[in-house]
């Protein structure tokens, strides 16, 4: 499948347009992402309906908890990623070529109604970061919305303005991630820019459902000033944007760094609400918080 976002320039090079990166890949040679690879000139996906993962998940996991909360949807991820976080949790698929099936979008909807009976309600594109699957869901999403159901995406927002422009009209709810305020993080911890996120979350308000998600890891983004610069942002757009603040746990390089303790948890939630009307600590059990605010009150 041909590429729909790049230029074609001299000597074979070919230019990508589907994120910030704008990668000049030379003939035969494959993008940062992996997953666009130039055929004698010709930029090509390499995903094109390759599926590493298919779930009916409950709609709080993607995690959205204010759009048809109680539902499930529809999960469906490749490969690749166009950010290289240290602490990625689906680092299997997101950082390399992994064991995949052949899907057409025809056999996606087809998937998607005959779980109706379970309370399908649509397709989500989550695991890997699905603004790479651009082509595949351009063709999918629109069979999904004709039936009568949704689309969602949960992304990094890393996307260009262009390959914006096409997911728009396409995608109901949206849960991005907004991994950091401070730029040295995204760019030392995620390998990308916070500009393109932050453009991608102000595009996407207003026009569909929007909730964040912050994943807070100790040491790395939890310090409660710089959190409440983030979360004064979220309100300059809008203070019903749900806010996900989430429990991080040791993965991929960042073993060696705690859990996050639910008390920074707890904090940040209470600097949050000062703010915004929607916030929910997310990767901790109701229990397990039940418990700790019940012994610290």
């Amino acid at each position: 499948m041909e590429s729909i976002l790049y230029d074609k320039k001299e000597n074979g090079v070919c230019i990508c347009r589907v994120c910030p990166r704008q990668c000049r890949i030379l003939p035969s040679r494959k993008g940062w992402c992996r997953t666009r690879w130039n055929d004698h000139g010709l930029l090509k996906t390499l995903t094109y309906g390759l599926i590493t993962s298919v779930a009916l998940d409950p709609i709080e996991k993607k995690p959205l908890a204010w759009f048809h909360p109680g539902s499930r949807i529809l999960s469906l991820g490749s490969w690749g990623c166009n950010m290289n976080c240290t602490f990625c949790q689906n680092f299997e698929i997101s950082q390399k070529e992994a064991e995949s099936r052949k899907l057409s979008p025809e056999k996606v909807l087809r998937l998607a109604q005959s779980l109706t009976v379970e309370g399908n309600i649509g397709g989500a594109w989550t695991y890997n970061e699905p603004s790479l699957s651009l082509e595949f869901i351009r063709d999918t999403a629109p069979l999904i919305k004709k039936a009568g159901m949704v689309n969602v995406m949960v992304s990094n927002g890393f996307i260009s303005s262009e390959a914006l422009d096409i997911l728009l009209p396409l995608i109901d709810a949206w849960n991005i991630d907004l991994k950091g305020w401070d730029p040295d993080f995204y760019r030392n911890i995620c390998g990308a820019a916070r500009r393109p996120v932050l453009e991608t979350i102000q595009r996407t308000v207003g026009k569909s459902h929007v909730e964040l998600t912050n994943l807070v890891i100790p040491g790395k983004n939890d310090d409660p000033a710089t959190f409440e610069e983030m979360v004064k942002w979220i309100r300059s757009l809008n203070q019903d944007i749900p806010l996900h603040i989430t429990r991080f746990f040791p993965c991929w390089h960042l073993t060696d760094c705690p859990p996050t303790p639910l008390s920074t948890l707890v904090s940040l939630g209470q600097i949050a609400r000062k703010y915004l009307s929607h916030v929910k600590i997310g990767n901790v059990s109701e229990e397990e918080l039940d418990e700790y605010q019940w012994v610290n009150r």
